[in-house]
This record gives structure tokens, C-alpha cells and sequence, in this order.
């Protein structure tokens, strides 16, 4: 017994492989040509029903233009009118429970430059009871974002420590 050539593909008889029609079901009866080949009949002739997609005209692609152009332009007003109307913004770093009376945390701060602001910094305890505040005055500064560390006396032990609001001042 010989090994079978690899060359020779296996499963099948000669037969011709079915055409995109016939593949994806949009084939009509008695319709069967042999596509895709050089030389042979175009399979997306005129009477199947079945073409490319047009391409979009000209107008059509300066419309898509102006209309994306148009939702950028929006996208950034409301960013712009955003920030504009609370220029303050702070994100939680992160904290370090030094004591039960005691938790370090860390936050960052962004706003225009050469502005100030207070920040109220609290700690909470497991069931989310404030157990201690501290407000922290932040600026003027030259960058737009800074990071602040504060201690804040706890009355109990704290499990976490956040910013609760930052305000211009």
C-alpha cells in the first residue's frame, strides 16, 4: 500500500465547486454556471438579483464628511462647556491606613493654572460612617494637574479614604 499523493485533494470527485450563489443559498434553479474563473461567465450577471454594493456618489461622500465634521465640532463644544463650568476636577490615588488613628491619602487635583481650591478629604469606616475630614487648599500652581498626599485624624479605624468635593476658591 502506497501513501496518497498530497498534491491530490481527497474527499471528492471532480466535481466543480458550487458558486457563491449556490454557496450562500441565492442560487435560482436552473441558474448553475461556473464562476470566478478567467474566462469563464461573470456569477453576479445582471438578471440574479445579486450585486455589489454600489459605491456612495460624491455628494453622498461630502455629506458623510460634513456630517462627521459636524459631530466632532459637537463632541468638543460640550467638552469645552464642560470644562468651563467646573474647571475643578480631582481623582482618588489611593490611601494608606497608618493607625486606627490615622490614614494617609493620596488624590490628584486638576484645574486652569494659577487657581485655587479647597478640597474636603474624608476617611470612612467598614459600615461607611465619616470618621474624619480634613479640607485641603490646593494651588496656585503652574501645571494643570497636581497630586496632594493628607493625613487625616480618625476618630475610629478608617478602611478607605476619598476626596469628597473639590470647589474654586
Amino acid at each position: 500500500m502506497t501513501d496518497p499523493d498530497p498534491a491530490v485533494p481527497t474527499g471528492s470527485s471532480n466535481a466543480p465547486a458550487p458558486s457563491l450563489a449556490e454557496r450562500y443559498g441565492r442560487a435560482r434553479t436552473g441558474s448553475h454556471k461556473p464562476g470566478g474563473l478567467p474566462g469563464q461567465d461573470d456569477p453576479w450577471e445582471e438578471g440574479d438579483d445579486i450585486r455589489p454594493r454600489p459605491k456612495l456618489s460624491v455628494g453622498a461622500r461630502i455629506a458623510v464628511a460634513v456630517a462627521l465634521a459636524a459631530g466632532v465640532a459637537t463632541a468638543a463644544w460640550f467638552t469645552i462647556v464642560d470644562t468651563q463650568r467646573d474647571p475643578v476636577t480631582y481623582a482618588d490615588v489611593g490611601f494608606s491606613v497608618v493607625s486606627p488613628e490615622q490614614v494617609d491619602v493620596t488624590f490628584d487635583v486638576s484645574m486652569p493654572p494659577g487657581t485655587e481650591a479647597v478640597c474636603t478629604v474624608t476617611a470612612l469606616s467598614q459600615s461607611f460612617a465619616e470618621v474624619g475630614a480634613v479640607d485641603v487648599e490646593v494651588g496656585p500652581d503652574d501645571s494643570r494637574t497636581t497630586r496632594h498626599t493628607v493625613t487625616i485624624a480618625t476618630t475610629e479605624l478608617a478602611t478607605t479614604g476619598v476626596v469628597d468635593h473639590c470647589d474654586l476658591r
